[in-house]
């Protein structure tokens, strides 16, 4: 496992009496609640949470994204909510006191008192759509949206990848990524294991190893699926070039 970034959310004084107005307390549940697998469209449900910010946000943390420079309209999600890297590249729309934001999920809030269930740790500049960031802390709703993206989604392979040991990750999907399957050289479809640092592993106990083109299979928490053949470059000692993000053709239809 990679490291984690951490961070201590920003908070002050006014936070407080703000939260002090509100009809809703939020209390540390003893329980994670994860992203299901597969929901039925008509179901995107309205979160209740608080909100503070971090300065470190730049779009990278533990779903390992690389940095977006001009692109800080991104978030950390509560450690309660993040389960397998279930929400990385998720894009919600948060709802506070004086406005609504959309950003994109790219960290995980850690275990502290102040990331609680359903907690979203913004960026300063996503914060000051919602409300001042002298406020520090304010009580929001959030609900997962299907922005309007157009180029299709991208593959990325892992440092460390090879023909034997293969990590993959999706970049750039309209909606949130509930599998990813793989097709063997015999025609069988694999679902590979996500880790929590957002790749899926595909292992190969076989001669060669495996170098591509490959066909990954993709679905989204709808049950939409877009089937992609993905080629990296092979290098002359005949194993992949890791880094490398290559683009699929497809992308999503919108959700509800």
């Amino acid at each position: 496992m990679l490291p984690m970034k951490r961070r201590t959310p920003v908070v002050s004084g006014i936070s407080i009496v703000l939260l002090l107005l509100t009809t809703v307390t939020f209390a540390q549940l003893p329980y994670r609640v994860h992203l299901p697998l597969v929901m039925r469209i008509g179901q995107n449900p309205l979160m209740s949470g608080e909100a503070t910010f971090y300065l470190e946000a730049d779009g990278s943390g533990a779903c390992l994204f690389d940095p977006i420079p001009g692109d800080r309209m991104v978030a950390a999600i509560s450690y309660l909510n993040y389960g397998n890297a279930d929400y990385c590249g998720a894009y919600v729309e948060v709802f506070g006191p004086q406005g609504s934001v959309v950003v994109r999920i790219v960290d995980e809030c850690p275990d502290n008192p102040g990331c609680g269930l359903n907690h979203l740790d913004l960026s300063p500049e996503a914060f000051e759509r919602i409300a001042p960031r002298a406020w520090g802390r304010v009580p929001i709703t959030w609900r997962v949206i299907s922005p309007p993206l157009t180029d299709p989604v991208q593959f990325h392979l892992k440092d460390g990848s090879n023909p034997w040991w293969l990590a993959f990750q999706v970049r750039r999907h309209r909606n949130p990524i509930a599998t990813l399957e793989y097709r063997t050289p015999q025609g069988q479809w694999v679902q590979l294991n996500r880790t929590p640092y957002n790749y899926f592993i595909r292992e190969c106990q076989c001669t060669g190893g495996e170098g591509g083109p490959f066909i990954l299979r993709v679905t989204d928490i709808y049950g939409n699926t877009l089937t992609e053949t993905v080629q990296f470059t092979t290098l002359s000692s005949g194993g992949l070039s890791p880094g490398e993000l290559v683009s699929g053709s497809g992308q999503f239809p919108y959700g509800p």
